[in-house]
């Protein structure tokens, strides 16, 4: 404020006039003129000087007071108009878009971000409403929210906390908004003010990344299915191409040992050594196809498969296994692309407990109900600690969790009830992505 602003600004209260001389002289003024009065009132008509004399002194004090009186009102005017310059004058000078309204939700401040904000000046909005920068959509809706919060008590919360809020610019474009709200009660009435700021980068920098990572889960589960199709063309042809090749030969060692058993006795002893490798070989032979895709899946179904694969699993690691199915009707003619999944997050889940857990015991739960599989794995182990669950190199639990989500799923890692880890998880049989049935 300047020199000129201070001057304007002085009012009698901290004038010279408050100086203890000023006032004593002014006090014995008062009483001198209090006492002219008196005498004028007794003596009347015979003193007209004196009569005189008092009516204009009145005057004259009537006029100064009133002259002091005026000027309080507009020093008062003054300060006034300078306090709202000053609260004008910061909050144009805030980068958020601010916008008062009455109760009636017109505008009456604008500032110079809201301006910006909505291609359009503070004279040309002021006193209309606030809803013409809404998409009209909203507009009833909004009258709703403003009346229920001016209900609440509460003076102060955010906009749309779960959405995102839409505004409307002058030249008719929509874009996403944060915004807050706040109520104050004042002798004009009561007002709101409402703070907004323009978030059409970040929206769109997030509707970016989202998008990115939908293709990146697209693209995650179109290698996993191409994986899977490898996995099965591979598998199959183990079983059926080595597996009979391996099966004649099989038949021609046991027809060489027909006819060498009489005779030839180190020759018996290698064809029976050749016979028991050639054994092992089918075996591994068959091991390995039903690791990469058990042709029972495809075959007989997911129920199948899955009580196969936890025997199996109990007999090559040694852990005690028990499984549990329910609703086994309800898993007839599930898609593929659900089976595939529950069953590899049984197998991931199982491989996890032989080869971390400890585990002497394990259990597998699957169940169909209200439209969704629900599978479990748990064991008594020591567990699973948090920070495991976070490592970069868990990809086993990550490509688990991606396929089940892609699909529309969950999966939940924690305690177990017998002191180790369980494992939970939800498919949805139905509303799968597109194309993928």
């Amino acid at each position: 404020m300047n020199a000129g602003e201070r001057g304007l600004l002085i009012s009698v209260k901290r004038a010279s006039l408050r100086h203890p001389v000023v006032i004593g002289a002014g006090a014995a003024a008062l009483v001198l003129l209090f006492a002219a009065n008196v005498a004028a009132f007794l003596r009347g008509p015979d003193s007209p000087w004196l009569l005189g004399a008092v009516i204009v002194a009145d005057m004259a004090v009537i006029g100064v007071g009133a002259m002091l009186a005026a000027r309080e009102v507009l020093i008062a005017e003054q300060r006034r108009e300078a306090s709202e310059a000053r609260v004008a004058s910061i909050v144009d000078s805030a980068m958020d878009a601010v916008i008062p309204v009455d109760a009636a939700q017109r505008i009456v401040l604008f500032n110079r971000a809201a301006e910006q904000v909505f291609g359009v000046g503070r004279a040309e909005v002021l006193g209309t409403p606030l809803d013409r920068f809404l998409p009209r959509r909203f507009r009833g809706a909004h009258h709703g929210h403003i009346e229920r919060f001016g209900s609440t008590g509460v003076t102060t919360r955010r906009m749309g906390d779960a959405t995102t809020l839409w505004a409307l610019r002058a030249g008719g474009e929509e874009f996403p908004i944060e915004a807050s709200i706040s109520q104050v009660d004042t002798d004009a009435g009561r007002f709101f003010t409402v703070i907004l700021r323009d978030v059409t980068r970040r929206k769109q920098a997030e509707d970016a990344l989202l998008r990115q990572q939908r293709e990146l889960r697209e693209l995650s589960a179109r290698v996993l299915e191409a994986r899977e199709e490898e996995k099965t063309r591979i598998a199959r042809e183990l079983h059926d191409e080595l597996g009979q090749l391996l099966t004649a030969v099989k038949m021609d060692l046991n027809w060489l040992h027909e006819r060498l058993l009489a005779g030839a006795p180190e020759l018996v002893a290698r064809l029976q050594e050749t016979s028991a490798l050639l054994d092992r070989t089918v075996s591994a032979t068959r091991r390995i196809s039903a690791d990469l895709r058990p042709l029972m899946l495809d075959d007989l179904g997911l129920a199948d498969a899955a009580a196969w694969l936890v025997e199996d699993f109990g007999k090559r690691s040694g852990v005690q296994c028990s499984f549990k199915l329910e609703a086994e009707s309800s898993l007839d003619g599930i898609p593929n692309a659900v089976g595939t999944a529950v069953y590899r997050a049984l197998q991931e889940s199982l491989t996890n407990i032989g080869r971390h857990a400890g585990a002497k015991n394990a259990w597998v739960l699957l169940a169909a109900e209200n439209g969704e599989i629900r599978f479990e794995v748990e064991d008594d182990g020591h567990g699973i600690a948090p920070e495991d669950l976070a490592k970069a190199r868990s990809l086993g639990l990550k490509g688990m969790r991606e396929r089940l989500t892609y699909l529309g799923g969950s999966i939940d890692v924690g305690p177990a009830p017998r002191g180790g880890t369980r494992l939970r998880g939800r498919l949805p049989i139905k509303n799968l992505p597109e194309g993928r049935a």
